[in-house]
This record gives C-alpha cells, structure tokens and sequence, in this order.
C-alpha cells in the first residue's frame, strides 16, 4: 500500500510526480520532500518558496518542515532568507541528533556551510501583488494579515514508512521573525509510522493552540477514523477559540492513516486539496464544511481552468 495527500491545489504537479515514485517503491522520506520543493520551485504560488509574499519589511522570511514516521526524527528552518528550496534545508536537518530546528541568520548560515544554494526568492511579480495588497488593506485602514496558504504533504510508502513536510512564506506582510504552526512540530505538522500524519494550513497563531497535527494523530491512535479525527480537532478547536477568545482563524487539515485511508476537515469555503493512493486515482478535491462534517468532491475542469487562469492573471498596478 501506498498513498499520498496534500494541501491545495498547487501541490497537483509535485504530488503527480512523488505519487507515481512511491508506486514504483520509492520512499516516503524523498517523495514528500521532492513533491515540496516543485511546489517551492513554482513562481506563481505566492504563498510558498521563490515568488512567495514578503514581511513588512519587505523581505521574503521562508519556513518549512520535515519528520520521519519512523524514527519521530525532524527538522524545521524559520525565517531563512534567500535560500532555494527550505523544505531540503529542513530535511537536512532532521538528520542532526541536535540542533535541528533553526531560524533567521543562524538556519541561513548552517544552509550555507552544507552547500546549499543561495537564491533571491522575491519576485518582481511578488512586489507587484505586494503593493497591490497595501493599497487595497493599509492604505483603506484595513488590516493586512491574509492569505496564507501552506503546503503540506504526507506520503505512505510500500515499505509502511510515512514522512510529511511543509513549506509556507507564512502569513502575508507578518512581522519580521514571525513564526506561524508550520515549522512547529505538533501543530504544523506530525509524524508517526506506527499510526499516521496530519499536516495542516490556515492561521498558525490558532492553529498552535489547538495542537493540531499531534491531537489528529493521537484521535487515529485512538481509533478513529481520518475523516473522524479531522473533523473533530477542527470543529472543537473552532469552537474552544470562539467561546474564550472570541475570534476564529482559518483551519484546514489533511491526514492518513498507516492503510493509506486518508480524511480532510476546514472551517472555510474554498480549501482544496490533493490526494493519490493504491485505491484512490490522483485527484483533487474542493472540501467545505456543513454543520459539523466536512464534505468534499472532485473538482471539475471548469474548476481548474479557472485556477490556472487566476494564478496566470496580471496583476493590476
């Protein structure tokens, strides 16, 4: 058995790839990590790797992730500047007994030493989606802080090993250093062969709270289901943040199991995601949540014609 899962639609491509690696026995480890890196590759997507949003500053802070289901062994960068491909930094890292979580000059440094290549990852077209944001939000007293799409992605692979790593350019004009769920182990993500994984994207200063990814894993250990451990974690957690804080943020999950039976949960209209196994053909779906369940369909070409000539679309200045 094999399978894999991820969060968003941009994840398609690398996911088609890494999907068609694990079927040939490849390992979960290098699929995962491979299926990231074409998504921080892509230009386009401005909410991860080269092209992705910049801090108020200015600059482009990149966080990413990686964990072994296996071993629990992970590692994780914060805030690296200029280095292509953040989720490899953070792979790299997963091999250090120590040592294994970095941030800011520190993670830049030790990527350096290890060889791996500096990269200006802001964009022009990122700097025109920039100041097109400040006019619609700063300029209108509006608040700044959206869009913040991760991408997160779980493989399974024929030897029953599971891997999961993320990537994101983290909330859009965050503060300098800022750090969102996605490198934190146990809410951006988690990792446990024996049982399953979870990777999540929305809001990390809520998504954090909740301990997300670990509470879906520990839900499975404890029998449930995927869909019934994503559903419940979001729905209460939602519920928890409004009835003491007051407010919600955007919380959306993926997961699977060691059967490679996978689920999905969100508390938003528009959350896509992508998903291939043994028994399940390389899909995408559009999930949304009614009530308290969350209900998802393939999308249609339609959908993803209207996805690529949105990405594509010239940014008005």
């Amino acid at each position: 058995m094999w399978g894999i899962i991820a969060t968003w639609r941009m994840a398609l491509e690398g996911v088609s790839e890494s999907a068609s690696a694990l079927a040939a026995g490849k390992a979960a480890s290098t699929s995962v990590v491979d299926a990231v890196a074409a998504v921080e590759d892509f230009p386009l997507y401005k909410s991860v790797g080269f092209g992705g949003l910049p801090t108020e500053n200015g600059d482009v802070e990149l966080d990413a992730a990686f964990m072994d289901g296996d071993t629990l062994a992970f590692g994780a960068v914060g805030n690296l500047v200029d280095i292509a491909n953040p989720v490899r930094v953070a792979h790299a890292l997963s091999r250090q007994r120590y040592n294994c979580l970095l941030v800011g000059q520190g993670a830049r440094e030790w990527a350096l030493e290890q060889g791996f290549r500096e990269k200006t990852m802001l964009t022009e077209r990122a700097m025109q989606h920039y100041r097109k944001r400040c006019r619609e939000t700063l300029d209108k007293g509006l608040s700044p802080y959206d869009g913040h799409d991760t991408v997160g992605i779980i493989g399974l692979d024929r030897h029953g090993s599971m891997s999961v790593a993320t990537s994101t350019s983290g909330l859009f004009m965050k503060k300098r250093g800022r750090l969102g769920d996605s490198p934190i182990m146990g809410s951006g993500f988690y990792c446990d062969s024996e049982v399953g994984a979870a990777t999540a994207t929305g809001v990390g200063e809520d998504l954090m709270k909740g301990c997300t990814s670990y509470e879906i894993v520990r839900r499975m250990a404890d029998g449930m289901s995927p869909q019934q451990a994503a559903d419940s974690v979001v729905c209460e957690l939602e519920d928890r943040l409004m009835s003491r804080f007051g407010r919600a943020g955007d919380l959306s999950v993926v997961c699977m199991n060691r059967r490679g039976e996978f689920g999905a949960a969100t508390n938003i209209k528009t959350f896509s995601f992508v998903v291939a196994s043994e028994t399940q053909p390389l899909t995408v779906f559009r999930a949304d949540r009614l009530r308290e369940k969350t209900h998802y369909v393939p999308v249609d070409d339609e959908w993803m014609q209207a996805y690529a000539a949105r990405i594509r679309a010239p940014i008005e200045e």
